[in-house]
């Protein structure tokens, strides 16, 4: 298992640079956030995917970003539009990672202690939760996981929030795969 991510910290700040980025491209409002666009670059969106790029603190990060195509919660309407979750898969050539799959959700905290599982292609892979992310557990799935979101329809995560709310997103993978290459092109 892997805990307490070097770049844990800077994936707010992409995604708000992300947001800022693909909002302003759909000419729709900003998001309430600080606007940090010029942190991160979209390179191009494909279906519901966005590949970026990014250099916090002068290291280079490039990852593909979406939001889920449906959520439910358990019990119902516990979260609100402020609660956005996204599923980043990031790559970091400077720390030789590459393909790293997380959650980060906003507003509100995973319970502590739990797991969350990501469902694809009929396979589910374990993920641990710390605060407001998600992470696989085991380095070994993790191209597993990817390789298996190339070639589905969707991915199901699964997880408990700090308030008892079971939540379940369902991301569409329409895009990934030209998304992944968009990331691979940039940050080799």
């Amino acid at each position: 298992m892997r805990l307490n991510r070097p770049n844990r910290l800077v994936l707010p700040l992409l995604v708000a640079a992300a947001i800022a980025a693909a909002s302003a491209a759909s000419a729709q409002p900003k998001p309430q956030a600080a606007n940090p666009a010029s942190q991160a670059t979209l390179l191009g969106q494909y279906g519901d995917w966005g590949a970026y790029t990014a250099a916090p603190g002068g290291r280079k990060v490039c990852f593909a970003l979406s939001k889920p195509t449906t959520t439910q919660d358990n019990p119902p309407n516990r979260r609100t539009a402020a609660n956005m979750v996204y599923m980043f898969i990031s790559t970091r050539p400077d720390e030789k990672v590459k393909d790293e799959v997380s959650i980060l959700v906003t507003g509100y905290a995973f319970k502590p202690s739990t797991e969350a599982t990501a469902t694809v292609g009929g396979t589910s892979f374990a993920m641990y939760t710390q605060n407001d992310g998600a992470w696989i557990k085991s380095a070994a799935d993790e191209a597993k996981l990817v390789d298996a979101m190339r070639k589905s329809a969707d991915t199901v995560i699964k997880a408990m929030t700090s308030k008892n709310t079971q939540t379940t997103d369902t991301f569409s993978l329409k895009g990934i795969s030209q998304a992944l290459d968009r990331v691979a092109q940039e940050c080799k």
